[in-house]
């Protein structure tokens, strides 16, 4: 964590700390679970509750549609493009077939630095995953990509520090 926060300012360390501190008091899984946001341009830290991250940070879910789905199921059982793409258009519509594939290459030229659906999920399942194992409990980061750029949206987790030891000669 201390290489991450190494640019904050103090307070803002003061705040991540407390954040790592109560985390670790936490004993199941609810929507409240904080998940940090980092915007590095700014040096702005948000905490966002798990639960509302999806709108903080909406994924890419345009390569998850019916249609597109279900065309690269038929894909892998085999079948040609053509024949895939023909029995979408019999199961779909032609149209909206066509208004998927165009909202994924949208989305593809606007970027979503790889923050897609899928990784939305991963990022639940492992952070409930965490929460539930014993030990420590940490608490996710995404470092977001800068404006513009073609890099990915990064996920970090933040561990607490561990306990300081003491000396114990009298």
């Amino acid at each position: 964590m201390a290489e991450l926060l190494a640019p904050f300012t103090p307070r803002l360390q003061r705040q991540a700390d407390r954040l790592l501190d109560q985390q670790q008091q936490q004993t199941h899984w609810h929507g409240d679970l904080p998940v940090l946001l980092l915007d590095r341009c700014w040096l702005r830290l948000q905490v966002v509750p798990v639960d509302r991250l999806a709108a903080a940070l909406p994924p890419d879910s345009s390569a998850e549609a019916p249609e597109l789905v279900r065309f690269r199921a038929l894909q892998q059982q085999g079948l040609s493009r053509l024949e895939a793409q023909e029995i979408c258009w019999e199961e779909f519509g032609r149209e909206p077939c066509s208004e998927a594939l165009q909202r994924f290459w949208q989305a593809q030229e606007r970027g979503n630095h790889g923050w897609t659906f899928s990784s939305y999920l991963h990022l639940l399942e492992r952070y409930r995953h965490h929460l539930q194992a014993d030990g420590p409990t940490p608490v996710p980061l995404l470092v977001l990509a800068r404006g513009g750029s073609t890099e990915p949206h990064r996920l970090q987790w933040c561990w607490p520090s561990p306990p300081a030891v003491g000396h114990t000669c009298a």
